[in-house]
């Protein structure tokens, strides 16, 4: 094991920026009331409370109202779709839902257990070989009982960025509600709801230098909800239980401190991730890229290696002190070939040996030289493992 350690697994979570903190810790220490109680406690922190919810607002260019602070981008993702298809079923609507195989998990794994357990029709969109969704592939899968579709902003294994305005706008032409998974997006792309023309969005806290445990949903007004979590009245009646104050602060903080200094961390972030790109592609045999080249997240690059197990790939670059992930946070570890890595048209050769190496504001240039030095002789050893199995 080596003494010097280096992160490049931002897409799964980010340190919480020291501003962030600060902005946090009142809300633990002095202003520690229930913002629904009436006393003078209460009011300070449904005062702090309202605050991050116009912080946040503003950021999405929206109405306060129209925010609803829950636990997590999964959360937010949860709500989003079962709360619009039952509202959609309460209605008396045959319901379909749409969405693709490169969702995360919190998406795919919610519209097949309403279609397996509940009897909602859904349909997965095909994609092409860097990740994309068509608007014309979209209009050709929706039909009358269409009632919802969600499509995310940006992939968390491979970095594709989707059309999102232009797929919203498909989705408007048949009356659907359209949902995106903006979770690996925040922070690096505007989320402006009024240009996207989205009608939910989902982000979550500690993928822009905020905490965990928080996250929030934009519900654009008139879109019809019920709740997944009953209780009293919190979050106009979507998402019940007394609010977690000093997170929803520092999820406000994160998304602001993140917007104002969004040009710089872009530009930062590119230059790194193209270096790798380049450094990996024409320097390692039986390595691809994978995702769109142009149209990705500029801290994420990501590559499929032939041969390899990336668990094993995993291991020898954490022995070496660098921090990686072969894709989503909530897969590692399977050892099954990656079923993003499949859909976009990659064989079981290649689909067992992703690797997504994410970039965050303290990454350096010497931090990708260290890598390039390590990177060959850990693909090398994992390839040398996989062939003797």
């Amino acid at each position: 094991m080596t003494n010097q350690r280096i992160y490049l697994d931002h897409s799964a979570s980010t340190p919480v920026d020291e501003r962030v903190v600060e902005a946090m810790l009142p809300y633990f220490r002095e202003t520690y009331g229930n913002p629904t109680s009436v006393h003078r406690y209460g009011q300070e922190a449904e005062a702090a409370l309202e605050r991050a919810r116009q912080t946040v607002a503003d950021i999405l260019n929206c109405q306060p109202r129209e925010v609803i602070f829950t636990s997590c981008g999964s959360e937010s993702d949860n709500l989003a779709i079962r709360g619009a298809a039952l509202a959609a079923r309460q209605a008396g609507k045959d319901v379909h839902l749409i969405t693709q195989p490169l969702e995360h998990s919190a998406v795919t794994n919610t519209v097949k257990q309403l279609t397996e357990v509940f009897g909602f029709a859904s349909t997965f969109l095909p994609v092409d070989n860097d990740g994309q969704v068509s608007p014309e592939t979209l209009r050709s899968h929706i039909d009358g009982k269409t009632a919802v579709i969600s499509l995310m902003t940006a992939n968390n294994e491979i970095g594709t960025i989707l059309p999102i305005a232009d797929l919203a706008g498909v989705a408007h032409e048949m009356g659907a509600v359209f949902h995106t998974d903006a979770v690996q997006a925040a922070g690096q792309v505007d989320l402006d709801v009024q240009k996207s023309g989205v009608d939910l969005l989902s982000i979550s806290a500690h993928k822009f230098y905020g905490p965990k445990g928080v996250g929030a949903l934009y519900v654009r007004e008139g879109t019809i909800m019920l709740p997944i979590q009953t209780g009293g009245s919190h979050e106009n009646g979507l998402r019940s239980g007394t609010q977690n104050v000093p997170l929803i602060v520092g999820l406000a903080k994160a998304l602001e401190i993140a917007t104002s200094e969004r040009e710089q961390h872009v530009a930062h972030y590119t230059g790194l991730r193209d270096l790798l790109i380049e450094a990996i592609l024409t320097r390692m045999p039986n390595a691809r890229l994978t995702g769109s080249r142009t149209e990705r997240l500029p801290s994420h690059a990501s590559f499929a290696f032939k041969d390899i197990d990336a668990n094993t790939l995993l291991m020898q670059l954490d022995m070496k002190g660098i921090a990686a992930s072969s894709g989503s946070a909530c897969k590692t570890g399977n050892p099954t070939p990656s079923e993003v890595l499949l859909a976009i048209g990659l064989d079981d050769s290649w689909a067992l040996g992703g690797l997504r190496l994410s970039v965050g504001r303290q990454t350096t240039d010497q931090d990708i030289a260290k890598v390039m030095e390590v990177l060959p002789d850990a693909v090398a050893a994992a390839r040398q493992l996989w062939i003797g199995t």
